[in-house]
């Protein structure tokens, strides 16, 4: 009785422990991902406004597949040059998500967060834009 009791005591916080740093390591890899194909789809566009959709809809893709929420996440684009789709010119976009505690039913109410996770990644416009 007692061994039993001890180990649903003990085992119930490290499997939690475990899936909540699980969600941290998915929700890293999506960041790292989403980020890197949002600045990618970012430079291949024409126009800023086609350029900042088409990137957000990468990094709705990238979340997804990793099993986070878009609302859960921010983008910020930045540019070196006054026109961010200049040939030469550098675009950076960062991508920021918080990572809700796994199994808590008023955790969005509440902000229970995890994680704050953010990662950037660079590139440049070619020249035969």
């Amino acid at each position: 009785m007692e061994f039993t009791f001890l180990a649903l005591l003990l085992m119930v916080p490290v499997v939690y422990f475990m899936v909540t740093v699980s969600q941290i390591q998915g929700g890293s890899f999506a960041v790292v991902g989403a980020a890197d194909q949002a600045a990618k789809v970012f430079v291949t566009q024409r126009d800023p406004v086609s350029a900042r959709i088409a990137a957000e809809r990468s990094v709705l893709v990238a979340l997804k597949d990793h099993g986070h929420e878009f609302e859960k996440a921010s983008i910020t684009f930045e540019c070196d040059r006054e026109s961010c789709l200049a040939a030469g010119a550098t675009v950076t976009v960062t991508v920021r998500l918080d990572v809700s505690l796994p199994l808590m039913p008023f955790g969005d109410v509440l902000q229970l967060h995890a994680s704050r996770l953010s990662a950037s990644a660079s590139q440049v416009v070619g020249r035969n834009q």
